[in-house]
């Protein structure tokens, strides 16, 4: 069995940073991490939904782009194409 110096519980955004810290002091480090690691923020939480946000503002500019004149014809949100981008990122 490995034995450890520091464990620690959660690799969110607050774990991996001082899993990666201690390792870097030398300590023997071992992450225990339920889902996957970067937690929520990055997988599910803020970078997901900022590519979403992202997303949303672009198409509110081509909506308007004729006031600066740029004509695009048949804009659309396919939400399906939104997602399946949106899980490529987290």
């Amino acid at each position: 069995m490995d034995t450890f110096d520091i464990a620690v519980i959660g690799a969110g955004p607050g774990g991996y940073p001082a899993a990666i810290r201690a390792a870097q002091l030398g300590a023997k480090v071992a992450i225990i991490e339920k889902e996957k690691l970067g937690g929520t923020c990055l997988n599910w939480g803020c970078i997901p939904t900022k590519a979403l946000i992202a997303a949303a503002e672009t198409f509110e500019k081509i909506k308007h782009a004729e006031k600066y004149g740029i004509t695009i014809k048949d804009a659309a949100v396919d939400y399906t194409v939104m997602i399946v981008n949106n899980d490529k990122i987290a």
